[in-house]
């Protein structure tokens, strides 16, 4: 049996769990259910536990996430396509990154955030076209930063103003704005490793391991340190593809 309302234990878990895996919009709760949405992933989320020590419940509306995911669905009713059950919260904290990455692998938030700002703006002169261009990058940083879970993908570096949003297909080279604003067209890289693949002089194999540039000298390689491979999505690949192609080892680095 659900509990409902909420008692303020099991809803202080279910926030924590849902706002430390990409999900902080709190929207409210009926019957028991919490639901939570991300500026970034698609769907809603709904989380519920019989009680503080579990068994702990977690619904879902997105078909494709249910699909991808291949588990077995609880027959308890409830919000949502689907439903499952989890014996204990460490269960739940397991599947949730995942269900995050899969929900926001075809991500259309951040462009209508954008479309939305930046409607009506002119965008005539150089000086107005920078703005639109500043409010989106803002907006794009905002979603890395919340696809990455706030840490650099290969270093773990946790400090914002350490972290930059790189596109991997620039913003002038995209295609248009729905490219640009991507999330799997920008990884969340610390500065030094940004400068790095902004210049050039290092991307990345489909495994998501860093390949460095001939210009590159190994005093630098070495101050280039990386803790594993990044999580690569196929999206991922097809824009690396592009950047190996056609800005990897191409720019003038004097």
């Amino acid at each position: 049996m659900i509990e409902s309302p909420q008692s303020f234990i099991v809803s202080t878990e279910c926030s924590k769990a849902a706002e430390q895996h990409g999900f902080r919009r709190r929207l409210g709760e009926t019957d028991g259910w919490a639901a939570f949405q991300s500026t970034t992933a698609q769907g809603t989320i709904w989380l519920a536990a019989e009680g503080p020590a579990g068994p702990w419940f977690l619904a879902l509306d997105h078909g494709g996430v249910i699909r991808e995911m291949g588990l077995a669905a609880d027959p308890l009713q409830g919000p949502g396509l689907s439903r499952f059950r989890f014996g204990a919260m460490r269960e739940l904290y397991s599947i949730l990154p995942r269900i995050y990455r899969l929900a926001a692998s075809l991500p259309d938030a951040p462009l209508r955030t954008f479309q939305t700002k930046v409607q009506g703006l002119p965008k005539t002169t150089e000086t107005e076209r920078l703005v639109v261009q500043r409010i989106g990058q803002d907006i794009f940083r905002t979603s890395l930063l919340e696809y990455w879970n706030g840490q650099c993908s290969l270093t773990g570096i946790t400090d914002p103003a350490l972290l930059r949003a790189s596109h991997i297909i620039p913003w002038k080279d995209c295609s248009c704005d729905a490219e640009r604003l991507d999330v799997h067209n920008g990884l969340l890289l610390s500065a030094l490793w940004d400068a790095a693949f902004d210049r050039g002089l290092v991307t990345f194999h489909d495994d998501g391991r860093p390949e460095f540039s001939p210009a590159l000298s190994e005093a630098s390689r070495a101050e280039l340190r990386w803790r594993e491979p990044i999580p690569l999505t196929p999206q991922h690949r097809e824009k690396l593809a592009w950047h190996r192609t056609n800005h990897f080892n191409k720019t003038d680095v004097s």
